[in-house]
């Protein structure tokens, strides 16, 4: 495994396959396949609540059952209890490609036609099919559906457009329905008895009376394509939605026979299932363009309207950027959307609004596609202007103008930049300053011009006089850049010539040639230095100040698609069509690690924090995110695990982090799962760095109130007097008790058959006929394993007030001094703190927390410590280690402190 290990993927929401949904309790949830893995949804607000692991294959099939979830892959079936396998069915020896939840009873039938029946209670025990059947030769099944009221009997359509009812328990069939002309693609059963709807590819609807064998009506979609979904509205009003392979959901009035609606844009691709809710006027569907959407109707006119809606790109993204300090993830893809994607929460990812598309579409009756903006090639932000105006810049495909956003707000800004070339050829490159008031842009015609952002008006063009003609370039500018300090503008053109110009007065101040024409340029603003790729696939590094060539890197064999630096200018990332990614290191000027991907890398970015690496890919929809293990393991040289000179094959992330044991038919947890990962070649230990502490996570109200715990008491003092609470019963005798809570008396007969003699219970009993508390027991036995782990939890566990209270319960009080220290318990409990406090502070563990408690220690026993001999040798013992560590920390913050001030000043 190389320096990035494959984490998740996000951006999915559903594939190819039809969901299904299901109800428990008073909740509703619906399961999607995503590849070869399932989510699930909640369908109050689609927010994801479960993601099952990952199978071997894709999922060609669905069914769900309460906490159940069955999913067919290839010639197998998988069987889910919530998240966890525990069956695998096999009887198959072709591709499942139906699955129906038949009562206690899932139908399975492949594409030669064997229907298999299996009962999944009592799952573990009975893997093997309770029924068979063969449907006839030549008969492909297309969809399968179960009529109200027809005991254990099933229709099943097929693809020569014939229909069949058969008899799952005597396992025969029933009866042939008359042909159709078309293939069937799908059929759904009406609350009506006896009617079912069939759909078919030639675009028509049959309602059918299947105990007569009788026609309705026949519907006509007005789009071309077949008829993919059905689904019948069982709230009282006498609809049927039907979806079709153009992404057109028509929504009929079966009372009138005819048309009620049409959504003409409710989605992109082939609607895949349609889903009316029990008894509620609103309409689930989900697409091939990866997206669910739910209709209400309630509107006066009776036509849908989008209530809540999933989607991710229905088109592989082109570009990618982390924003926002690596907590979310800009994208552009091929479906002309802009989106944000949360790397955190699933359900704050969300399309950028590109100003009413639908309803512009909607009166201009045209696609929605048609009004949407070109695919971006190229965009650019800056978070420091977020608050005040547009912040996003993107040049979009043949597209002579650029846009900006206002990502504060998710929106199209309102100015659209557009550059006075005399060709208005398109724009290609772009880039923000630092400061965030300046864009730049560099057309296709070797032009650049520079624009104000608050305004979006042009504020001058970089023109080189030394050219052919007035332009910045002679070809096509292939990038631009600009400086930390805004002071130069860096661009490259397509025949290899890059030139550094003065950012306000926009003359060149050098140039020089690379030899061979330019791809791509990356630039880092901390250290000044400027990648570039060329058509001969090698990289060089220049020195913008310098003006010179400082590395140059070789490796790739096919063209590179994309590069960038990681935050501290240590790292530069590349990607290849030849399906690897390779980290270069710039102070070593060597490779240090290389991964191969079976899908080439299109894009990529590195987060600012550099723990998460960011890919899109060829003909894939989704972000796949990488984990950086420098930053997550314990291992500190970064050798122990890159590859070096060797190429790793890795495969891509998956959607989730746990595999599915399915071969073995093991259950496999996530406790399984990360031991497995663990045995990879990297040892995943807790390790601590030499000269640093651990803190122990726990809110600074906690362990700060210790320290001014005296203070707290005193301003939360009552006003009045507490009042003499009213006595008890006189035959249930309380005592008082340091917790507050009501104790009773125990009897006279118990006290002398527990303690016979009137002996002390218990090792720290003192002149206490009480049992030893927790505190103390957690302590005696912590010390005898020299292992205090267990009493410092009990110890975070504990309110300040009670910790003080545990501390409290250990002060000597009077002053008999002809006790020893053997007749006093209390010395030797005061001892055993002392030992821990010098085992937990030199191995600096829970450091702030054992500071404060040992403040508060030394407050209510310094004294106590004073007068004992044998406790003054442990206190100076401490004192030593306590002294040790917090040099070594002080030295350390200081080495931080003097690091900051030097690179503050060489950036200056």
């Amino acid at each position: 495994m190389g320096i990035f290990e494959p984490f998740r993927a996000i951006g999915y929401i559903t594939s190819l396959v039809p969901f299904s949904v299901q109800r428990l309790g008073t909740e509703t949830f619906v399961t999607v396949s995503v590849g070869k893995a399932w989510q699930i949804y909640n369908c109050a607000k689609l927010n994801l609540v479960l993601v099952g692991p990952q199978l071997p294959k894709k999922i060609r099939a669905f069914a769900s059952y309460r906490e159940y979830t069955f999913a067919a892959y290839g010639v197998k079936i998988a069987v889910f209890k919530r998240a966890h396998q525990v069956a695998t069915w096999t009887a198959h020896n072709a591709k499942v490609s139906l699955l129906y939840l038949f009562g206690d009873h899932i139908l399975s039938v492949d594409v030669d036609g064997n229907l298999f029946i299996w009962a999944f209670k009592g799952i573990e025990q009975n893997l093997e099919p309770v029924g068979y059947i063969k449907l006839e030769e030549g008969f492909i099944p297309m969809c399968i559906t179960h009529p109200d009221t027809y005991l254990n009997k099933i229709i099943i359509g097929g693809q020569d457009g014939s229909l069949q009812l058969w008899n799952i328990s005597t396992q025969t069939k029933l009866y042939d329905f008359k042909h159709w002309k078309s293939a069937i693609t799908s059929c759904c059963p009406s609350p009506a008895l006896d009617v079912v709807a069939i759909g078919c590819a030639d675009g028509n609807i049959h309602v059918h009376n299947i105990r007569y064998d009788e026609a309705i009506v026949t519907l006509t979609h007005s789009t071309r394509g077949a008829v993919t979904a059905l689904s019948f509205s069982t709230d009282g009003q006498p609809l049927l939605a039907s979806g079709g392979s153009s992404g057109v959901i028509n929504i009929w009035n079966l009372e009138k026979r005819r048309l009620r609606s049409v959504i003409r844009e409710a989605h992109d691709s082939s609607v895949i299932s349609l889903y009316f809710f029990a008894n509620e006027p609103v309409l689930m569907s989900s697409s091939a363009d990866n997206s669910i959407k739910m209709w209400i109707f309630d509107t006066s006119d009776g036509d849908p309207r989008l209530l809540r809606f999933r989607s991710g790109h229905s088109a592989p993204p082109l570009c990618i950027r982390f924003y926002a300090n690596g907590r979310h993830i800009l994208s552009a893809g091929q479906d002309r959307a802009f989106r944000l994607f949360s790397v955190i929460q699933d359900q704050q990812s969300r399309e950028l609004s590109q100003r009413h598309v639908s309803r512009r579409a909607k009166k201009l009756r045209m696609m929605e596609a048609e009004i949407k903006l070109k695919p971006v090639i190229a965009f650019d932000c800056a978070e420091i202007r977020e608050r005040d105006w547009c912040n996003v810049v993107t040049c979009h495909m043949d597209t002579a103008q650029a846009f900006v956003w206002r990502l504060q707000n998710f929106v199209l800004g309102e100015h659209v930049l557009n550059p006075s070339d005399e060709n208005q050829t398109s724009i290609k490159a772009c880039t923000i300053s630092a400061c965030g008031n300046f864009a730049f842009l560099g057309t296709a015609g070797g032009w650049i011009e520079r624009f104000n952002l608050q305004s979006g008006m042009s504020r001058g063009s970089y023109v080189d006089t030394s050219e052919k003609r007035i332009c910045a370039h002679d070809g096509e500018v292939v990038g631009v850049a600009c400086d930390s300090t805004n002071t130069l503008l860096i661009s490259a053109g397509y025949h290899g010539d890059i030139k550094v110009w003065d950012f306000k007065g926009r003359e060149v101040k050098s140039r020089w040639e690379i030899g061979c024409p330019l791809v791509k340029i990356v630039y880092h603003r901390p250290n000044g230095l400027l990648a570039t790729v060329s058509d001969n696939l090698v990289i060089h590094l220049y020195d913008v100040v310098a003006l010179r060539m400082v590395r140059k890197f070789e490796g790739h064999t096919d063209r590179v698609t994309d590069m960038c630096f990681s935050e501290d200018g240590k790292w530069l990332l590349s990607s290849s069509m030849d399906g690897s990614l390779r980290i270069w290191d710039v102070i070593l000027a060597r490779q240090i690690d290389a991964i191969h991907v079976n899908v080439a890398i299109t894009a990529l970015s590195l987060s600012p924090n550099m723990d998460i690496l960011a890919t899109t890919h060829v003909d894939q929809n989704g972000v796949y995110l990488w984990v950086n293990q420098a930053m997550f393991s314990g291992t500190s040289s970064i050798d122990a695990y890159a590859s070096g000179k060797e190429v790793v094959s890795v495969n891509l992330p998956s959607i989730s982090s746990i595999e599915g044991s399915l071969d073995n038919d093991v259950e496999k947890t996530s406790d399984n799962y990360l031991q497995l990962k663990g045995t990879s070649g990297i040892t995943f230990c807790e390790q601590k760095i030499p000269d640093l502490v651990t803190l122990s996570l726990l809110p600074k109200t906690q362990w700060h109130s210790l320290i001014n715990l005296d203070i707290i008491k005193v301003r939360n003092k009552p006003i009045e007097l507490p009042k003499k609470p009213e006595k008890a019963p006189f035959f249930l005798p309380s005592i008082p008790s340091l917790s507050g809570d009501i104790m009773f008396r125990p009897s006279e007969v118990a006290n002398e058959d527990s303690s016979p003699g009137g002996a002390e219970v218990g090792n720290f009993g003192g002149k206490s006929s009480l049992s030893p508390s927790k505190f103390l027991l957690l302590l005696q036995s912590s010390a005898d394993l020299s292992n205090f782990a267990s009493f410092t939890e009990y110890m975070k566990s504990l309110s300040p007030s009670s910790l003080d209270m545990e501390l409290r319960m250990l002060q000597i009080i009077d002053d008999d001094d002809l006790q020893g220290p053997s007749e006093r318990p209390e010395l030797h409990s005061i001892e055993l703190l002392l030992d821990y406090f010098i085992h937990e502070v030199s191995s600096r563990n829970n450091f702030e927390f054992v500071q404060a408690v040992l403040r508060l220690f030394l407050k209510i026993h310094g004294e106590t410590i004073r007068r004992e001999w044998h406790l003054q040798e442990k206190a100076r013992k401490l004192l030593e280690i306590h002294g040790a560590v917090w040099h070594r920390v002080d030295k350390l913050f200081q080495s931080s402190r003097c690091m900051v001030a030097f690179l503050s000043n060489s950036q200056l």
